[in-house]
């Protein structure tokens, strides 16, 4: 008893040391914060309340998303974002979670988000008294020899309590005797229970000795467990087997196969016969030994019984017992190391993910994780990485977790989707290595205008179109998806404040077709021009706008308008032609345009009927009237010539005019026109005029003679000159109605002047004066100051 008492007080002294200790590191280090709970305590069970530790008020808890992570063994904990504890998720087994660890500490962390933060802490699962002892025999059976002198200790199983600390194996009994006592030794897997041979066997007297083993533990109240000691006595036996070590130390690597050996142990026995027959088995062996190893009674092999796990046990202390036939034993220790394989691959655990972002932020988190490997060394150590064309970076953490983050702004439109591969290796040998893919999803931010298919718009529409006509397209695309990719397209106010674009055209809002609201006229309008605006529907929206040109084509809508000889004239217009004019001789010219433009305004002259077919011509191209021929005594006096001018469009308009031609001797006649039916009594007095003409012609034969002369030297000087036109307005022709060609129309620089008035018998004209173009000045200067009173007057009444 007093050794009792004495462990007893060694073992107190003990703990206050280990607790001075363990509060001296406490002290030292204040991470991780510490909490406890026993274990076996309901699902829901408070454990500490986090707010102080993790330096938070309750509004902020819930906002900052808090999270309880642990890593290997699975701790069930939940966090209330509401107030702030630590509650259990479900019933902790602390043999379950630690086995027979003592003090049993789970780390864990609380993860917080916006901003990221680790929060490092453990909890303590307290030992309560919830397993009783237990032998694993429980029939113990002794052979002991009736010569074993007294005070001769034997070792006997000893029994196993899950519990630790002051709930684990703390004491034992055995029934009352009068041979033996227990004896109680400390061992390093604990208290070993010795029986202690008080006084001689006597075989013949009692062969045979049962006890009552009881094995107690220190719970309150105390749990306890019993087995029965049988005792058989013996026959002399006075050697005992003998082991060559007392101590075999062997390496094993784990998962080596079921029956192979691991150590040959051997023992030897002096005694012959069956004293001398040595038979092995385990001594103090556990559950967790006898599954694992097995022992050949006779060779001493110890085999594998199955596979070893260094990640689940890296040392076994095995110890074997060596009985002769006489009941003499020895035993002995086998230490085997187990040698670790590279055999588990890393793992990975994703604690956040976020697999869609916005495009054009930086340094956005995407995920968070942690990484382990239970393998030890090298084999245990380990590589994170990710493809290097990404544009993502890991960033180390506390605890080996990593935060996978973006290193520059994403654009959605360069690329929307990216597949990450985590690729977490260890370094052993082989290497083994784990992979996570993660795809990851750009979502669109309205970042781009739209964009017209073209720098600017020509578009082209025949006039005299219908109303409502499509004329084209406007296109523009967006690179955004979604409705920042949706388009609406409008009409934007012009720069031109006269162009009413509002009743020209229209636009089509969804796909930016143009129609015409009315017919266009080329005439009026050749052309214009306005912008079209092309706006998103993102939010702020985008826009941007494309000038677009509308070309009216021209259509032979206008028929030629003849500008020389006038028709509507109050008298009709005759071309005055002496009969000496030779051929080619400019009679008149027709002068005449076209509101179109192009082919259209393109003119052609023709001479569709005349009094006298052959004598005259008209040239196609330029409308002048010329003398095929000589002219001559017998041609009629008066002719009357219609010409047609027509345009080169499609179909071809046209316009026709009349000409009247009076053939003259010379221009010393006074031309009178004449009637076109005489009066009766002209024709009926015919004789009567013949001879007033001829005694005339007789008196007047000298002047005449001089009269000749003169408009010989005439014609010389003016052939070229057109005789006889009829009066035109006085000023300019309107300028639109030029043709730009210079082809058979009358240009600026030139207008015929010809008087010619009718009455009773008799009238005025004036001869064909051109106004000549400044280049002809001078020269018109000379003819005309040789004859001024020509130039200004030449009149006969």
């Amino acid at each position: 008893m007093e050794a009792r008492e004495e462990k007893e007080h060694i073992l107190k002294q003990r703990q206050v040391l280990i607790f001075f200790i363990l509060l001296g590191i406490a002290v030292a280090g204040s991470e991780p914060r510490r909490y406890s709970v026993a274990e076996e305590m309901e699902s829901g069970s408070f454990v500490a309340n986090l707010l102080r530790d993790l330096g938070l008020e309750i509004e902020e808890l819930a906002a900052r998303g808090p999270r309880v992570v642990s890593k290997g063994k699975k701790l069930s904990l939940q966090l209330d974002r509401q107030t702030g504890d630590l509650l259990l998720n479900e019933k902790l087994d602390r043999e379950d979670l630690c086995g027979p660890a003592e003090p049993c500490v789970l780390p864990f962390q609380v993860l917080l988000e916006n901003p990221l933060q680790f929060f490092q802490a453990e909890l303590e699962v307290r030992d309560i008294n919830d397993h009783s002892p237990v032998f694993l025999d429980k029939k113990i059976i002794l052979k002991i020899s009736e010569s074993i002198t007294p005070r001769t200790t034997f070792l006997i199983e000893r029994a196993e309590d899950l519990d630790v600390g002051s709930n684990g194996l703390r004491n034992y009994t055995i029934s009352p005797n009068s041979y033996f006592h227990l004896n109680l030794k400390d061992g390093p897997e604990g208290i070993l229970p010795q029986l202690v041979l008080d006084k001689a066997l006597d075989r013949e007297e009692q062969p045979e000795i049962r006890l009552t083993l009881t094995a107690l533990d220190g719970g309150t109240p105390p749990r306890s467990g019993t087995a029965l000691v049988l005792i058989e006595v013996l026959d002399i036996n006075d050697n005992a087997p003998e082991f060559a070590k007392l101590l075999y130390e062997v390496q094993v690597p784990e998962n080596s196969p079921v029956g192979a050996q691991v150590a040959s142990i051997s023992a030897r026995d002096l005694d012959i016969g069956t004293y001398g027959q040595i038979s092995y088995m385990f001594s103090q062996a556990s559950e967790d030994i006898r599954k694992t190893f097995q022992i050949d009674a006779k060779s001493g092999e110890l085999l594998l019984a199955q596979k070893l796990d260094f990640e689940s046990v890296q040392t076994y202390t095995v110890y074997i017992q060596a009985i002769d036939g006489g009941g003499l034993s020895g035993s002995c220790v086998v230490f085997v190391q187990v040698i670790d394989l590279n055999d588990n691959p890393p793992e990975l655990i994703m604690s956040s993910l976020t697999n869609q972002i916005p495009e054009n932020l930086q340094e956005t988190v995407i995920a968070v994780f942690s990484v382990s490997d239970p393998d030890s060394g090298d084999n245990g150590r380990m590589m994170c990485s990710i493809q290097e064309d990404l544009p993502f970076f890991l960033k180390p953490s506390v605890e080996n977790f990593y935060t996978l983050v973006t290193n520059t702004a994403l654009d959605r439109e360069t690329k929307s989707e990216y597949n990450v591969t985590i690729t977490v290796t260890d370094l052993g040998s082989p290497r083994l290595k784990t992979e996570q893919n993660i795809t990851i999803w750009i979502t669109d931010v309205n970042d781009n205008a739209p964009t017209f298919t073209q720098a600017s718009y020509t578009l082209f529409v025949r006039e005299n179109n219908s109303p409502a006509l499509h004329l084209g397209t406007i296109s523009a695309t967006d690179r955004d998806a979604g409705t920042n990719a949706l388009i609406t397209y409008s009409l934007l106010p012009p720069r031109d404040p006269q162009l009413a674009l509002a009743s020209l055209v229209s636009i089509n809002a969804d796909n930016g077709q143009l129609f015409a609201l009315r017919a266009l006229d080329y005439e009026a309008l050749r052309a214009f021009e306005f912008r079209v605006g092309a706006t998103d529907r993102g939010s702020p929206a985008l826009s941007s706008e494309a000038p677009v040109r509308v070309l009216v084509l021209d259509a032979n809508d206008n028929a030629p308008f003849v500008l020389y000889p006038l028709q509507n004239a109050s008298a009709p217009c005759t071309e005055l032609v002496p009969r000496a004019a030779e051929a080619g001789y400019l009679v008149s010219k027709v002068v005449a345009v076209d509101g179109d433009s192009g082919q259209n305004a393109w003119l052609s002259y023709q001479l569709l009927k005349a009094t006298e077919p052959g004598l005259f011509s008209v040239w196609a191209h330029n409308g002048e009237v010329r003398t095929a021929r000589l002219l001559g005594e017998r041609d009629a006096p008066r002719h009357r010539l219609l010409v047609q001018v027509r345009d080169n469009g499609e179909p071809p308009l046209s316009a026709s005019v009349t000409l009247h031609v009076l053939l003259v001797d010379g221009f010393s006649q006074p031309y009178l026109p004449l009637p076109e039916v005489a009066p009766e009594r002209a024709q009926a007095d015919s004789l009567t005029v013949y001879l007033v003409i001829a005694l005339a012609s007789v008196s007047s034969l000298f002047l005449f003679s001089v009269l000749v002369l003169v408009g010989v030297r005439l014609c010389r000087r003016g052939r070229a000159a057109s005789l006889g036109r009829c009066s035109v307005p006085e000023g300019h022709f309107p300028g639109q109605l030029v043709d730009v060609s210079g082809t058979g129309t009358l240009s600026h620089s030139y207008q015929y002047e010809v008087c010619l008035t009718g009455g009773s018998g008799t009238g005025d004209f004036k001869f064909l004066r051109p106004i000549i173009p400044n280049f002809l000045v001078q020269g018109s200067e000379r003819v005309n100051d040789g004859n001024p009173s020509f130039r200004n007057s030449v009149e006969f009444s």
